[in-house]
C-alpha cells in the first residue's frame, strides 16, 4: 500500500538527501550572516571635482 501512494519503495533516501542539502546550505548561511568583517568597510573618497548630473561646466555652455 506504501509502495503505491509514494511511487518507489525508496522514498526515505530522497527525503534524507533533500534535508542534508537543504541544512547544509542554511548552516552556511547562517555563518555568512554572523560574520563581523561583512559589516566592515572603508568610506568612499571624496571626489576632488564633482561630475555627473547637475554639474555646471565653467562658461555656462549646455551639452544639447
Amino acid at each position: 500500500m506504501c509502495s503505491q501512494i509514494y511511487g518507489a519503495p525508496g522514498h526515505m533516501i530522497d527525503n534524507f538527501a533533500l534535508a542534508l542539502t537543504h541544512g547544509l546550505l542554511l548552516l552556511a548561511a547562517w555563518r555568512l550572516v554572523h560574520r563581523e568583517d561583512l559589516d566592515l568597510e572603508d568610506p568612499p573618497e571624496r571626489d576632488k571635482e564633482p561630475t555627473g548630473f547637475g554639474t555646471r561646466k565653467s562658461g555656462g555652455d549646455w551639452d544639447a
